[in-house]
């Protein structure tokens, strides 16, 4: 139901939009209304690419605090806002950039070829070689010389798939997405029962048991593909459940069923739910929380992001 305070808080959102020559992009796990209410809505590499390319003075990135980062490293003139200061990521948590500074030097006589996930923080990121995301770590992990050492962080789920599709062995960090590791083989195989016609499309951050039940894994942005174009008419989505608002945009004749975990009916990241429209509001009213960067941080963290996405392209 719409209501006229609804109304009227997108209403406001648009004129402070408008007014601030802002952008607003939206990662596909945030809320239906932000959503619905942004420039443009996608995965890590699609904004990464959009944060680039704006003109916009005010980037307002509704996401994670290392998306808005992200925006900040390759827009350093650009005023980068994010809705709810402490939404954050368990796998950037699982990968301090101390630790891994640590970790690289105990270990310098590997020389690793430093592959970090973007799903980390701009210390990270300055300390690595090459920035990929779900949808390009295979062809990115490709372009890397045989004769090279890798260290692949912080998703040890993510570069396990990897080295399944490429065949190359590299070094995982411990880190896991903690909404995706909840979704487990029963979880999965009970819904399955209540439809057993359905096809089941997985994030790659999802465990091996997971993926290996999954009749395609890949990455949120691949999932529009996918459903879309698939004969199936029902479809478990097992991802983080605001992407199925997407999704039922995008492909509105197929059933689109949340993948469960053994706790609830669908996963929610408790740090992407952290933006609200209310949030929205306030941050394009204040220009605060504002993202910022240290610049010797900052120009270090950005070659590996720009190497991303010159070899993406």
């Amino acid at each position: 139901m719409v209501t006229t305070a609804s109304i009227d808080l997108e209403s406001e959102i648009l004129r402070l939009k408008e007014e601030r020559n802002a952008i607003i992009l939206a990662h596909n796990y945030q809320v239906g209304p932000i959503q619905d209410l942004a420039d443009y809505v996608g995965d890590s590499l699609g904004l990464s690419y959009k944060a680039r390319e704006t003109d916009a003075e005010v980037i307002a990135f509704c996401g994670v605090h290392f998306m808005a980062e992200t925006a900040k490293i390759i827009n350093p003139d650009k005023t980068v806002i994010l809705p709810d200061k402490d939404a954050g990521c368990s796998l950037e948590q699982a990968c301090p950039g101390p630790e891994l500074a640590k970790y690289l030097k105990e270990h310098a006589d590997k020389n690793y070829y430093v592959i970090a996930y973007i799903n980390c923080s701009a210390e990270v990121k300055a300390l690595s070689d090459l920035i990929c995301t779900s949808g390009n770590a295979v062809k990115l992990v490709e372009s890397v010389p045989e004769d090279r050492n890798i260290l692949f962080v912080p998703d040890q789920n993510l570069g396990a798939w990897v080295m399944e599709q490429t065949g190359r062995k590299m070094d995982l960090w411990q880190g896991a997405c903690y909404v995706h590791v909840e979704f487990t083989r029963d979880s999965i195989h009970g819904i399955k029962e209540e439809h057993p016609d359905a096809v089941v499309v997985a994030h790659p951050e999802c465990t091996y048991s997971v993926r290996m039940l999954a009749d395609e894994v890949c990455s949120t942005e691949k999932m529009v593909d996918f459903c879309r174009d698939t004969p199936a008419k029902n479809i478990i989505v097992v991802t983080e459940s605001g992407m199925l608002h997407r999704l039922r945009k995008e492909a509105p004749d197929k059933n689109l069923i949340a993948g469960p975990t053994d706790k609830c009916h669908c996963a929610d990241c408790r740090y992407m739910k952290l933006n609200t429209m209310e949030k929205l509001h306030d941050c394009l009213l204040h220009l605060q929380p504002e993202v910022t960067l240290p610049e010797d941080v900052r120009k270090r963290a950005e070659e590996p992001i720009l190497r991303m996405l010159e070899l993406s392209k």
